[in-house]
C-alpha cells in the first residue's frame, strides 16, 4: 500500500512538472549551474595539479630539505618543537630510539601511511643516522577551514538558487495573467483585461490577446444587437400575416388553406422566440430574474395546459415544506419544463403508459426528471440531442421532430442555473433529468 501511494505521488510529481514550465526552467538552471560548477572545479584541479609537478614540487622539496636541516642530525626534539609553534605544520620524527609526534593520536593516514600515490615521499627525509622526518599541513586550523568554506559555498549556491527561482517566478508572472485573462475571456467576461506588467514579448503577448478580447465582444455585441433587430422586424410582419390569415373567408375549401397557413406562421413565430431566447441565456450577460417559485405546483400549471395533460404520472412532494420554494428564473423554468413535457408527449403516441415528471432534491438543488416510455433514441445519438438544430432520424419530420431547439434551450436553461442536463435511455423510452441549483 505504501509502495503504490509512493509511485502515485512520483508520478503526480513528474506531471506537474512536465506541465510546469517554471519548475523545468528551474530545473535546467540548476543542472547548468552544477554542470559548470563541476567543470569548473576538475579545470582548477587539473591545472593546480599540473603546477603542483612543474613549479611546486621543486620548491617543496627545497623547503623540506631546509626544515630537515634545521632540525639536524640526529634529529632535536625541541628545534622541530619550535618549529611545530612557528609554522602551520605538524612533525613526526621515527627511528631505532626515537619515536615523536607533535600531534600524537591523530592517526596515521595523515601522515600518508597506507595510501597509494600519495605524496608522503616528498614531505617525509631519512636523516644520515637512519631517523625519518615526516612533515604534515594537517593541523587543527587547516582540517576546520576547508569545512567552513564548504558551509558558505554551499549557503551561497542556495541563494542563487532563491534568487533564480523569484526572478523566473517574476518572469513568468505574465503567464498566470494570460491564463486567467483567457479563462474570463472565454467565459464571456470581457470587462477586465489583462493586466500589462511588462514591454518584452510577453507583454506584447497580453496586449494582443487584449486586442483580440476587444474585437471578439464588438462582434458578439454586434450579433445580439442584429439578432434583436430581426426580431423586430420580422415580428411584425408575422404578426400582420397571422392577422391577414384569420380574416381569410371561412369557406370549406379556404379552411383547409387558412389553417395550414396560421400553422407555418405560428412555427415561424416560436422559430424566432426560440432563436431569441437562446441566443439571451447563451450570452454570459444575460442575468436570470431570481424569485421564490414553488416547482410543484409549477409543473402542475404547465401540466394543465397541455392537451394531454389529463394523462401524465405525477410524482411531486405533496407539502411545501419536503420541496420548500427556491430562488429561480419562474419564466425559464416554465419554459424548460414545458419542452420537456412536450417532447416526451411527442414521443409516447403507442407507448404502454404516459409520460412521468418527478422532482427531488439532490445535495443543493434540485432535479426535474421527465421520463417517456416511448422507443427512445439510439445511444450514438444522446450526446447529440442537446444541441441546436439537431433531430434525430425518426424525427425528421417538422410535424413530429421540430426544429431541435427544445432541448438545447433545456441545456441553456439547466446551466443557467448553474446545473446540468443529462440524458438517457431508460428502456424503455428516454429519461431527462435537469439539474437546478
Amino acid at each position: 500500500m505504501g509502495h503504490t501511494a509512493r509511485h502515485q505521488e512520483r508520478r503526480r510529481w513528474r506531471h506537474r512538472w512536465r506541465h510546469s514550465l517554471r519548475a523545468r526552467l528551474i530545473t535546467v538552471f540548476l543542472l547548468l549551474a552544477l554542470a559548470m560548477g563541476l567543470v569548473f572545479i576538475g579545470g582548477m584541479r587539473g591545472t593546480f595539479a599540473s603546477g603542483w609537478r612543474d613549479a611546486g614540487l621543486p620548491l617543496v622539496t627545497d623547503y623540506i630539505d631546509r626544515l630537515t636541516a634545521e632540525i639536524g642530525t640526529p634529529p632535536d626534539i625541541a628545534r622541530a618543537r619550535a618549529l611545530t609553534k612557528r609554522l602551520p605544520i605538524a612533525i613526526r620524527i621515527q627511528g631505532p630510539g626515537i619515536n615523536w609526534d607533535s600531534n600524537p593520536g591523530r592517526g596515521a593516514r595523515r601522515w600518508g601511511e597506507g595510501r597509494e600515490g600519495h605524496a608522503s615521499d616528498v614531505l617525509s627525509r631519512t636523516l644520515a643516522n637512519g631517523d625519518r622526518v615526516s612533515f604534515s599541513l594537517d593541523t587543527p586550523n587547516w582540517q576546520n577551514a576547508p569545512h567552513g568554506i564548504g558551509w558558505l559555498t554551499l549557503a551561497l549556491l542556495l541563494a542563487l538558487i532563491v534568487g533564480a527561482y523569484s526572478y523566473v517566478r517574476r518572469l513568468l508572472r505574465p503567464l498566470d495573467d494570460i491564463r486567467a485573462g483567457a479563462e474570463r475571456f472565454g467565459g464571456g467576461q470581457f470587462d477586465q483585461p489583462i493586466p500589462l506588467r511588462r514591454k518584452d514579448e510577453l507583454g506584447d503577448l497580453a496586449r494582443r490577446i487584449n486586442t483580440m478580447a476587444h474585437d471578439i465582444e464588438g462582434m458578439l455585441d454586434a450579433k445580439r444587437a442584429l439578432l434583436l433587430a430581426l426580431s423586430h422586424e420580422l415580428r411584425s410582419p408575422l404578426t400582420r400575416a397571422r392577422l391577414n390569415a384569420e380574416l381569410l373567408p371561412a369557406t370549406p375549401e379556404g379552411r383547409t388553406e387558412r389553417d395550414a397557413l396560421l400553422r407555418d406562421l405560428n412555427e415561424m413565430r416560436d422559430l424566432i422566440s426560440d432563436l431569441l431566447e437562446s441566443e439571451r441565456l447563451a450570452s454570459p450577460h444575460a442575468a436570470l430574474q431570481r424569485e421564490p417559485v414553488d416547482l410543484a405546483a409549477l409543473v402542475r400549471e404547465v401540466v394543465a395546459e397541455q392537451a394531454d395533460g389529463a394523462a401524465v404520472q405525477l410524482d411531486l412532494p405533496e407539502t411545501l415544506r419536503a420541496l420548500p420554494a427556491r430562488l429561480l428564473d419562474r419564466t425559464r423554468v416554465r419554459l424548460l419544463v414545458r419542452n420537456l413535457l412536450g417532447n416526451a408527449l411527442r414521443y409516447s403516441t403507442g407507448a404502454p403508459q404516459p409520460p412521468r415528471i418527478s422532482l427531488r432534491t439532490e445535495g443543493g438543488g434540485v432535479l426535474i426528471e421527465v421520463r417517456d416510455f416511448g422507443p427512445g433514441v439510439d445511444a450514438a445519438q444522446l450526446e447529440h440531442l442537446t444541441e441546436p438544430f439537431y433531430r434525430t432520424d425518426s424525427a425528421r419530420q417538422r410535424a413530429t421532430g421540430g426544429v431541435g431547439l427544445g432541448l438545447y434551450l433545456c441545456r441553456l436553461v439547466a446551466e443557467a442555473h448553474g446545473g446540468t442536463l443529462e440524458v438517457r435511455n431508460a428502456q424503455p423510452g428516454l429519461a431527462i433529468t435537469a439539474l437546478l441549483i
